[in-house]
């Protein structure tokens, strides 16, 4: 770091005012960074390294002794090596007794070891105080003083008291401390950095599928039909025309599938007559990436607005445009205004971009720093009342636009519909059952069971 940045000079206590000794097993790149910021937050530190040779690396006001040294020298004592490395403290035994031993490790992979780390932290030094902590920082977020990075930190630990020392340290590096319990929720802990987006894993795994059937459905009936029986080469289409009937399709039926778990939920609370029974696993993981299926869902409604927007400069629809006033001009003869057609056009025009609206609103009220903001009865209205609100219309949008081809035989392709009469089949069973689920005959009970109310109260166990 550049010590004569404004952050560093922010960061430098006041000497004569200095904290507790820490002292930290390992010199390796997390072991330096931490020391380097708790020196800056006033703490004294020393290094416990197997080499006690004195490195341009290690912080200048930092001291490197021997780990039996360092360990005597201070009552925290931060373990920054790897879990194989572990060994070297079973000696130690006896001097670490009573201290903290603060955990910071991870693995390579998700439950690599039947235990966490710390707990086999603390079978090997019984009499030690173990604290789990520090390990969903990385030392970039250190050096770079947590500006740009997360500055949770999770703790957990048997003794109160020691980890509530520890949780102290945490505070005093401007990090936010949270307290998950015991030493048992160390294994959760440390697999936390090891998961990849794992609330965007079925979102993104289910747009791609669903974009790769839709995008050679479409490329069948727009490209390879003509050319099979017209021989005429529409390949072209590839490029622009294809992905505008794509991402359209996508966005409704994902948004169609943010709200279908709630509807499914629904009847089997109706059916089982209790709100006390947990909802089948798949149920469960699909509501809580809903909020994802949402955004990706966003993602592909922007990209057909910005497709549909370069529409009028393309080279095909220039020359048919040109094509049909030349006709028009030879014939001298001018086609009147079809008032129907000029209707259907502007309406879903009009519905598209209240509904493209309102989900960039449902959108913006899902960020953290908006939906923070309001309570929850605001969240709920915007989410659910304006949710449905918003599919009625894209699906409004969609049966407008693309209703002429459900009584057109030629729209049958090898007997293959179009793609916008599938694209409608998801959005209209999730507003037909919504419908349905309003009726006072079923929206009552279904009200007094998620009020409590059981029909068999067997099931309250």
């Amino acid at each position: 770091m550049n010590k004569n940045s404004s952050n560093t000079m922010a960061l430098t206590p006041n000497t004569s005012n200095k904290r507790e000794t820490v002292c930290i097993f390992g010199t390796g790149d997390f072991g330096r960074a931490l020391g380097h910021k708790m020196l800056q937050s006033g703490y004294r530190v020393v290094f416990g390294s197997r080499s006690t040779q004195v490195s341009s690396l290690i912080p200048k006001d930092a001291e490197v002794l021997s780990h039996a040294e360092a360990a005597q020298k201070a009552t925290i004592i931060i373990i920054a090596i790897q879990r194989q490395h572990y060994h070297f403290l079973a000696p130690l035994a006896e001097i670490l007794l009573g201290k903290v031993l603060v955990d910071i490790s991870n693995n390579l992979k998700i439950n690599q070891y039947p235990e966490s780390n710390a707990e086999y932290l603390a079978q090997l030094v019984p009499g030690a105080k173990v604290v789990k902590a520090f390990n969903t920082i990385s030392a970039w977020a250190l050096q770079s003083g947590t500006l740009d990075a997360s500055r949770q930190v999770f703790v957990c630990g048997d003794d109160m008291e020691a980890k509530q020392m520890v949780m102290d340290i945490v505070r005093a590096l401007g990090l936010t401390p949270l307290d998950q319990g015991s030493l048992l929720a160390a294994q959760e802990i440390e697999n936390y950095p090891l998961q990849l987006f794992p609330m965007w894993k079925f979102p993104i795994f289910l747009s791609l599928g669903l974009t790769a059937f839709f995008f050679f459905y479409c490329l069948t009936l727009d490209v390879i039909y003509p050319y099979v029986y017209e021989n005429k080469d529409f390949s072209f289409l590839i490029a622009i025309s294809i992905p505008n009937k794509v991402c359209p399709i996508l966005a409704l039926i994902l948004l169609a599938l943010v709200y279908l778990p709630g509807v499914l939920a629904a009847i089997i609370q109706l059916y089982r007559g209790t709100k006390y029974r947990r909802f089948p696993d798949w149920l469960d993981k699909w509501m809580l990436c809903r909020k994802q299926l949402g955004l990706v869902a966003l993602a592909f409604a922007s990209v057909h607005v910005l497709y549909t927007l370069v529409i009028p400069i393309r080279s095909f629809v220039r020359w048919r445009i040109s094509s049909y006033t030349v006709s028009q001009a030879l014939n001298n003869k001018t086609e009147p205004l079809d008032t129907t057609n000029a209707w259907i056009s502007d309406s879903y025009l009009a519905l598209g971009i209240l509904g493209f609206f309102l989900f960039v609103l449902l959108g913006i009220t899902s960020l953290p720093s908006v939906s923070n903001n309001v309570n929850w009865r605001e969240f709920r209205f915007v989410q659910s009342k304006l949710g449905y609100l918003t599919l009625i219309l894209c699906t409004a949008h969609t049966l407008v636009y693309g209703g002429k081809w459900f009584l057109n035989p030629s729209s049958y392709k090898w007997y293959l519909p179009h793609a916008y009469m599938l694209s409608l089949i998801v959005p209209c069973t999730v507003l037909v059952v919504k419908f349905v689920l309003i009726f006072p005959c079923l929206d009552k009970p279904l009200t007094q069971i998620r009020q409590g109310w059981e029909r068999n109260p067997k099931y309250s166990e």
